[in-house]
């Protein structure tokens, strides 16, 4: 079920996740579409590149980077930017800019370095050498920090031919068992034509935003909107 709107009106522009989205339809656009393959084996990150057993065209400290403005295909990209679109402002809203830019990196290396972790614990040598790419693991830690911030958002969706809406708590809790479950069931993969999911990456960001925006929450570093003017502007249906 794809999100269709979280129910919350930012109380500023989004600058950052604005940016975001531009930045990731800009790689695609003016590297990706010319030469995909090319492009995919040249800034993608490979696990088997951290403990050396194979060359990568770019060292991971900077491929792990580059990798998160990388996509396999218009569904991985668009699918991509829907959730960061609807998740984004308002987590953004409650971090500030700068914060959040940090936040948003700062998810993308902890859905990396787990999925790579797994990878190599767990993995096949060869699945080692199979690049990960997307912005997808960043995502992840957004929607960890969406549901702490707001729980009790409805977030609009169709099911069917029928628009429903749901609570965040039930929405995100059942992606983030869905990811769970799927990284148990998977091999640890990510594979540049959408065929294979980096289910870890998913975890590891959405439990890294979880805990994070849980700590910075409780220190009164961040704020989210109060209750009263969350409610006040759910879309009535």
């Amino acid at each position: 079920m794809l999100p269709l709107s979280d129910g919350l009106q930012a109380r500023r522009f989004a600058a950052v996740n604005v940016a975001l989205i531009e930045a990731n339809i800009a790689v695609w656009v003016l590297s990706e579409l010319p030469d995909l393959g090319g492009a995919v084996a040249q800034a993608s990150f490979y696990p088997c590149n951290v403990d050396n057993t194979c060359a990568a065209p770019l060292p991971w400290e900077v491929s792990w980077i580059t990798a998160m403005f990388m996509h396999g295909s218009w569904d991985h990209l668009l699918g991509n930017l829907l959730f960061l679109a609807i998740f984004g402002k308002n987590v953004e809203d409650a971090f500030g800019h700068l914060r959040y830019l940090g936040f948003y990196m700062a998810g993308g290396f902890a859905a990396t370095a787990l999925q790579t972790t797994m990878t190599l614990g767990f993995a096949s040598d060869a699945d080692a050498q199979v690049p990960l790419l997307g912005a997808s693991g960043a995502i992840s830690a957004v929607l960890g920090a969406f549901l702490v911030l707001y729980p009790h958002a409805r977030i609009r969706t169709l099911v069917l031919v029928f628009f429903v809406q749901i609570p965040a708590w039930a929405y995100l809790g059942g992606w983030f068992l869905y990811q769970l479950h799927s990284a148990h069931e998977s091999l640890f993969v990510a594979s540049a034509d959408g065929g294979g999911v980096a289910f870890f990456a998913h975890v590891g960001g959405f439990v890294f935003g979880w805990v994070f925006a849980r700590a910075l929450r409780d220190a009164g570093w961040i704020d989210p909107q109060p209750a009263q003017r969350r409610h006040a502007v759910l879309v009535p249906h």
